[in-house]
């Protein structure tokens, strides 16, 4: 009985103490946490997409250009409307993982869509792989300052 007791006592203190130790930060901004669909963490759900390496071979040199144009066409479209927030290319690894996006979306359904619109995906260069990722909710924002950075454009 005593050590029930003990374990209570133990687990209400260090309850307790963890409640405590959660202040509310002092320059929280409600209307921008809400405008970017922040939680009480600052955080929110994405999905991340992994682009591999597609089943499809692609031998004509007129088809993979003009697949690799749509790519960076969509993924440009993409970026202006707001849905995705980073990309790039990754080294090799062993999955054949080629590159990652990350939309600013939590709906799977929606993801594969905006996917679908990419000619890479649609004919088989890349085959996606989507993912929930709970990340930070201000990620969108950097795009603001990234072209403050930027010598030159790619």
């Amino acid at each position: 009985m005593r050590l029930y007791v003990f374990s209570a006592i133990l687990v209400f203190f260090t309850l307790a103490g963890q409640a405590q130790g959660q202040t509310p930060a002092s320059n929280f901004n409600k209307k921008l946490a809400d405008s970017l669909g922040a939680d009480e963490y600052g955080m929110k759900w994405y999905v991340m997409v992994m682009l591999k390496t597609g089943t499809k071979k692609i031998q004509s040199r007129d088809s993979l250009s003009w697949l690799y144009k749509g790519h960076i066409d969509a993924i440009n479209e993409l970026t202006e409307k707001g849905l995705l927030i980073v990309t790039g290319p990754l080294g090799k690894n062993t999955q054949n993982y080629r590159s990652f996006y990350i939309l600013n979306t939590n709906k799977a359904e929606e993801a594969q869509k905006l996917m679908m619109k990419n000619p890479a995906v649609k004919y088989g260069l890349f085959d996606p792989e989507f993912f929930f990722w709970y990340g930070p909710a201000a990620l969108p924002t950097y795009r603001k300052y990234q072209p403050l950075v930027e010598a030159k454009k790619p």
